[in-house]
């Protein structure tokens, strides 16, 4: 009889802990499962109402930057007139940059700068990914900058790597400049058009300029890249 307990008592052992080390396979399956992948970190540097965090600098320092950056419906408008740039107050490094454009009327002169170094100055140092009608994708290496792609010293244009891939005026463009460590890309409409490479800067301000004529922005956010 005692050995008949004793075997009963090792068989429901047994049997508790099959039934345990099935129930924590199931429990760390199912966080397996529910574990999700990190979503990337997006910053919205527009919020679609208002530029209260940005900064703004004009060549013409008794104009009202309030009469040259405004917002309507969601876009930011730049008037273009008097030359300089409105940058955000942060300062940035390894992101992908998004913002979309269009020309409401003619086609015109414009740039995002990256790595937009203090004080400000009309040509502060900083990589312009230019947005001058037909050469949307060139780099300018303003006051300083420079990247290996520069082999002509006597000039500070990096002209674009393919054929413009701007749209008409009056409909929306897309760039996307990827800053990662000492590398520069940019890309328009789907189409990489530059590389820069072992960049002398690597985080500083974004800025949109005021250049010419009218110009608008809206979407204007960036995602972090792991460093």
């Amino acid at each position: 009889m005692k050995t008949r307990n004793s075997l009963l008592t090792l068989f429901a052992t047994v049997i508790l802990l099959t039934a345990a080390l099935s129930l924590s396979a199931q429990s760390k399956g199912k966080q397996k499962k529910d574990k999700k992948p990190a979503k990337s970190e997006n910053i919205q540097l527009f919020n679609g109402k208002d530029l209260s965090n940005w900064v703004f600098f004009l060549k013409d320092q008794s104009v009202d930057p309030s009469t040259v950056f405004t917002v309507k419906d969601g876009i930011i408008n730049i008037s273009g007139s008097p030359f300089g740039y409105m940058r955000t107050k942060e300062k940035y490094s390894d992101y992908k940059l998004h913002v979309e454009w269009r020309w409401p009327s003619e086609a015109t002169n414009s740039g995002v700068f990256v790595h937009g170094q203090e004080p400000d100055a009309i040509w502060l140092k900083c990589i312009e990914c230019q947005l001058m009608a037909g050469n949307a994708g060139d780099f300018v290496c303003m006051s300083g900058a420079e990247m290996n792609e520069r082999t002509d010293k006597s000039k500070v244009v990096v002209k674009k790597k393919a054929d413009s891939s701007e749209k008409p005026v009056g409909e929306w463009n897309t760039m996307e400049v990827i800053c990662k460590s000492n590398t520069v890309e940019v890309v328009v409409n789907g189409v990489l058009q530059n590389k820069g490479t072992n960049v002398n800067i690597s985080s500083g301000s974004i800025c949109l300029q005021s250049e010419g004529k009218d110009i608008q922005f809206r979407n204007v956010f960036i995602t972090k890249l792991k460093k």
